[in-house]
Order: C-alpha cells, then sequence, then structure tokens
C-alpha cells in the first residue's frame, strides 16, 4: 500500500498520456549518458532504487557503454551507496557525506569525499565548480496543479536539475506529495521510468539511559516557544525525546527525523511562536521510514524547501529564539570539535549542520547545544579529550558551541577563558577519564599546575542533587552544588558582599580571596563536603544570590555548617530554604548534625536556630568573647518537616 494519492495510478496514466514519448524502454534512455558524465543521484531516502538498479544492470550489460562516469550524492543509502567494486573501471563513487555504507570505500580511496557545508554544495553547482551532467531523480505523481513533488528530497535537486544536460525521474507512487518549495514542472524531466516501489527506509535506534539523560540536560536549554534544528544522527534524534514535555516549538532544519515527527504528533511541534515561516514546519531532506513518510504526504504543516533556503545564514537569523541541537564524534578542552572524523580517515562528514552553528551562534536570542555521549566504542574512549586526534577536521571552532551536554551534565563554554572551559569540560566527561584529562590539560597548560582535582566518587557531581525551591515571599531559586566551573560565579558573588556580611561569614574582617582560596572553595570532595548554591536564573546567566556549605568535622559523624546570603535578598526566605535543603542532604548521607560558630548578634542566624528547634533538632550553644559556638543534633526522620515549596 503506497503512502500517496489514491488515485495515484490515474494521475501517472495522465502523465503518460501528456509525454508518450518521455517514457521508452531504460535502455533506450541510458543510452543517452556519456563516457565520463557527471551522475548525481537523489538524497538518501529519495533515491530511485528502480532506476538505479536499471542503470547498473545496463552497465553490467554493457560495459564498454560507460567508461569513467561519476556517481555523485549527497546521502547515500541505497543500491549506489553500497559499494560497487564490479563497476571500478565504468564508474567513480563521489559523497558530500560519509555514511556507514560508504566509509570502507572512502577510506580506502576508492570513493571520493568533498568536505562542504550543505550550504555551500548548491552555489559550487551553480557556479559550475561541482559540475552535473545527468540528474537521477525520484518524483511523485503530479498533484492537482500538474507538477511532481521531490518528496523528500529537495535539498540540492533542484540546482541539480537546472543544471544538468539530462534529468531521468523515476515515478513512484510511495513518494509523498510534499508541500513546499519542493515541485518541478513536468516539462523539466527529459525521460521517466514508472515503477513504484517502497522507499529506501533509514530507522533511528531507540532512547538508552545514556541519550534520556542528555535529553533531559538538553531540555532544560530549550525554553517554550523556541523554534529549533536537530542534526543528523541517533543521538540527536533520541535527544528530542526529552522536549516531550514543551509547548509550542517550532522547526526550522535541514534534516526531518521520527524525533521531529513524534514532536509533532504529541502537539509539542505547532510552529505557532515562530517568527518565519509560521505554522509550518520546515526542512530541506527526511530520512525516515513509510509511517513518516505517509504523515508528510500532502500534509501542508510540513514544507520542504531548498537547502539553499534552509541553510541559509539570513533565513537561520531570521529566527528568533533559535535553538541548534547537534552533535560531534570529540570535542577537545579548549571547546572545538570535529563531526568528521576521529582522525585522519573519514567518518561522516560536514553536513548542514555547521550552517545552523555558526548562523545561531551569531544570533543574539540563539542558543548552540552540542549533545553528545562521554564515551565512544562502548566507553573504552573518551570523546572529552585534551587534543583532537592527529587528522580530525575541525568542524566546529571554539566560537561556534555555547552548550556540551553529555550524561553527565552541561557545561557552557561562551564567555569562558581557556582554563575555566578545561575545567568545565572535565566536569561532564566520564568519570574514568577525568584524571588524566586534568593531568593532560596541566601538561599543554591550559590549567595551572596546582589545579585541584578530586578523582573517584569525591569529585563525581552529585546531578541528583539538583532542585527548584521557592521561598516564603514567592522567589524561586535553583539549588545546586558548587562545580568546579563555578570559580568566576564565586568570586563574583563573594566580592559583592558588604564588609558586614563578610565579617559575619568569617567572624572577622575579610576583604581578598586568593584563587588558590577561592578553588578550595569550588573544588570540593563531595563525599565530606557539601557547598548547595541559591541561584536566580536568567536567559543565558546565573547568578548566586546564597550559600549554604558543610564539611564534615573527622569521625564524629557531624559537619560545620555555613550560611551566606547575599546583602540585596536578606529577609526573602533564602537561608531558610538553604537551610532546610542542606539539613535534609546531611540526614540523607547520615549525618548527626551541624555545628557552627557566629556572632552572638548575628539575628538571621538566631532565627535559624529557632526554626531548628521547632522542627525537632536539639540546638545547644555557648558564647565566649560574643561568639557563639552552635551544636545541632539532628531529631527522628520521622518527624514531620515543614516545607518552603
Amino acid at each position: 500500500m503506497h503512502c500517496g494519492f489514491a488515485d495515484a495510478d490515474a494521475r501517472i496514466s495522465q502523465l503518460k498520456t501528456l509525454y508518450p514519448d518521455r517514457f521508452p524502454e531504460p535502455g533506450a534512455i541510458f543510452g543517452h549518458i556519456k563516457r565520463g558524465d557527471r551522475i548525481f543521484v537523489a538524497t538518501g531516502c529519495a533515491e530511485p532504487r528502480h532506476l538505479s538498479r536499471s542503470f547498473l544492470d545496463h552497465a553490467r550489460a554493457n560495459p564498454k557503454a560507460f567508461f569513467d562516469a561519476e556517481l555523485s550524492h549527497l546521502v547515500a543509502l541505497g543500491l549506489t551507496g553500497e559499494p560497487l567494486d564490479d563497476f571500478r573501471p565504468n564508474f567513480r563513487q563521489h559523497f558530500f557525506f560519509v555514511a556507514h555504507s560508504t566509509r570502507d570505500a572512502v577510506t580506502r580511496g576508492l570513493a571520493d569525499y568533498t568536505p562542504s557545508a550543505m550550504s555551500q554544495v548548491s552555489r559550487l553547482i551553480k557556479r559550475g565548480l561541482m559540475p552535473v551532467d545527468v540528474a537521477f531523480i525520484q518524483v511523485s505523481p503530479p498533484g492537482s496543479s500538474g507538477r511532481l513533488s521531490l518528496g523528500v528530497s529537495v535539498d540540492v535537486m533542484k540546482e541539480v536539475i537546472e543544471n544538468s544536460r539530462l534529468v531521468i525521474a523515476q515515478v513512484n507512487a510511495f513518494m509523498p506529495y510534499t508541500h513546499g518549495d519542493s515541485t518541478i514542472d513536468p516539462e523539466q524531466v527529459d525521460f521517466f521510468i514508472h515503477h513504484d516501489e517502497p522507499l529506501v527506509e533509514f530507522h533511528y535506534p531507540p532512547p538508552d539511559d545514556v541519550t534520556r539523560a542528555i535529553g533531559s540536560y538538553v531540555a532544560r536549554l530549550v525554553p517554550d516557544g523556541s523554534t529549533i534544528q536537530a542534526g543528523y544522527g541517533r543521538v540527536v534524534n533520541a535527544v528530542l525525546e526529552g522536549l516531550g514535555t514543551k509547548r509550542h516549538l517550532g522547526v526550522h532544519t535541514e534534516m526531518l527525523s521520527s524525533g521531529i515527527i513524534d514532536l509533532m504528533r504529541a502537539g509539542v511541534v505547532d510552529n505557532a511562536k515562530k517568527s518565519a515561516d509560521a505554522l509550518k514546519t520546515v526542512a530541506s531532506l527526511c530520512l525516515g521510514t513509510s509511517d513518516m513518510f505517509a504523515f508528510m504526504h500532502d500534509n501542508p504543516a510540513i514544507a520542504f524547501m531548498p537547502s539553499s533556503y534552509t541553510n541559509d545564514p539570513s533565513v537561520i537569523a531570521r529566527q528568533e529564539r533559535m535553538v541548534a541541537i547537534n552533535s560531534a564524534l570529540q570535542i577537545d578542552l579548549t571547546g572545538q570539535a570535529s563531526s568528521e572524523s576521529f582522525g585522519p580517515g573519514f567518518y561522516s562528514g560536514i553536513g548542514g549542520d555547521v550552517d545552523f552553528m555558526r548562523a545561531v551562534s551569531a544570533s543574539p536570542s540563539g542558543r548552540t547545544i552540542l549533545a553528545m555521549p562521554s564515551t565512544a566504542k562502548g566507553g573504552a574512549v573518551s570523546r572529552i579529550v585534551a587534543r583532537l586526534g592527529e587528522g580530525a577536521g575541525v568542524t566546529y571552532n571554539r566560537s561556534d558551541i555555547q552548550y556540551v551536554v553529555t550524561e553527565y551534565g552541561i557545561c557552557h563554554l561562551q564567555g569562558k577563558n581557556i582554563r575555566e572551559r578545561a575545567m568545565s569540560l572535565v566536569a561532564v566527561a566520564h568519570p574514568r577519564f577525568r584524571p588524566s584529562l586534568v593531568e593532560e590539560a596541566k601538561r599543554l597548560g591550559l590549567v595551572p599546575e596546582d589545579q585541584p582535582f578530586f578523582t573517584g566518587p569525591s569529585g563525581l557531581y552529585p546531578t541528583d542533587v539538583e532542585t527548584h525551591r521557592t521561598t516564603r515571599t514567592g522567589l524561586t531559586v535553583f539549588l545546586r552544588p558548587i562545580k568546579i566551573s563555578d570559580e568566576e560565579l564565586h568570586k563574583k558573588f563573594v566580592y559583592s558582599l558588604s564588609e558586614r556580611t563578610l565579617t559575619m561569614r568569617f567572624l572577622s574582617p575579610k576583604t581578598e580571596f586568593p584563587r588558590r582560596e577561592r578553588q578550595r572553595l569550588v573544588v570540593i570532595d563531595y563525599t565530606r563536603h557539601m557547598a548547595i548554591l541559591a541561584l536566580l536564573e536568567g536567559p543565558e546567566t546565573e547568578e548566586i544570590v546564597g550559600i549554604a556549605r558543610y564539611a564534615v568535622e573527622g569521625d564524629e559523624h557531624k559537619a560545620a555548617l555555613a550560611v551566606v546570603v547575599k546583602d540585596d535578598f536578606h529577609n526573602q526566605g533564602i537561608g531558610t530554604v538553604l537551610l532546610d535543603y542542606v539539613t535534609f542532604l546531611a540526614r540523607k548521607q547520615g549525618l548527626l548534625g551541624f555545628t557552627a560558630e557566629v556572632f552572638a548578634d548575628n539575628r538571621a542566624v538566631m532565627r535559624m536556630l529557632r526554626r531548628m528547634r521547632e522542627m525537632g533538632h536539639d540546638v545547644k550553644s555557648s558564647i565566649s568573647d560574643g561568639v557563639l559556638s552552635v551544636t545541632i543534633t539532628f531529631g527522628h526522620m520521622d518527624r514531620p518537616q515543614r516545607q518552603e515549596s
């Protein structure tokens, strides 16, 4: 059962009636192809398989008919993407993107790869820098206007058709009729071959625990009403599942994947908030399944456009709140990444992702996200490396990427110096590789020789501790543990405190915080020390408005406690929220209580101690020279505790 028009046979019969001379036998068609011709084959799932198969059968039966011809593709998934070892004197394959089936041929030098961003390919064709002689395309039956649709592969095919000497089209009732700038006039086709067959399908692996974790972090970075671009590959497609709770998302992307279709079906993507192409999901091509193709058929909510439009930086920049989500094979500690190779061998290609990452990173309201598992090869190697592998191409430069997301958290790179970038990326690397990354960063001079770092469980950031709370005054704060990348954020906080607040916190006047001391406060052993930040979250930044920290003292199972709140936020309930939360965490850790030393006239602390008594904890104190020494022993765990949110 094809996914197209119910009266597809009648429409194709009408086409044959209008153009009887353009439906000759395949052998007569292929006689128009000359030696040395460049043949451009439609992309991915749109490859005209019957046309390709007939052509190869003709070449096999007539081995001297073709010599030194070239089969070119953007992405090859079908028959002509397979190794054509039997046709080496006749054809040479050429790709703009290296897929799994073509990787070996490119690696062995039996096929050519042209590195080019998608936005450049159409220009190469139009300017004659990438000559095309013959186009192999696949089209739907004619629509009501009589025009043919390129279906799921518009990308550069219009430029290919306009610049080819010979255009051969397979008419296939399984090709969906898509809307947008996706149609051509039958007059543009020199010869037709009618053959109905299912399209090539591309199946995405289901999400796993790693990609689900990455997706949950990515979701934090995608506000409701954003317009998203999602790149090629299983990781990015799986990450899209994490956006299932969002509202009014739009889509302007190069490639339509199953993850986006799922979001459309769920009503998450409605394109209602797009600043350009409102109410339309805009894409250039689709790699998917028959179920997806049926959804796209004659669907006015989806507009397939040439890549010269979808990947045009000026078009991308018109979209407000644009978020580009892509992936890579490796990223080094300075923030440059490769999606092409681990080393000198080509693994994939540049594709269209770089167009979006560059354009969106230049947009005032745009966000670029690199989503990637922390390891590869079954956990044997780290994707976060001190330096990219020798020979690896730099797909994304250091200014392209704003956020890096792994299953271990979010790393914000924009505006960060090299030292901050290195430590931020180490923090989201797999724990097994963090010590060696820090040592290599020291050796390369990316971080100072005295950079502190905890290995093993001691240095493992406790993601599950992150939470939001609302104070009694209605202020919502994000509570999370301090990170090794928070040095500058913490520095800004402590230097914003008044002299009185600093004196109250440290029990003596304090105006300077040398870097070594700041590092000691930021790089902590999470098994014996906890520092919870109360943060106000902005669109791009965070502001610390309070910190509560405790450190385990010897073997007494109690911890020294300190709480400080920014002056402008006193009396808003932030200290209470912090105290409640660190008390919960300390009890969960198995601690028996807190100790603290404060000035006896610290009214805020007195209120907190009163609260601790009300919650059933035993509070004892003694005073000496105006300093109050406090010991808090936790009450029973089953006693109800008052919550702030």
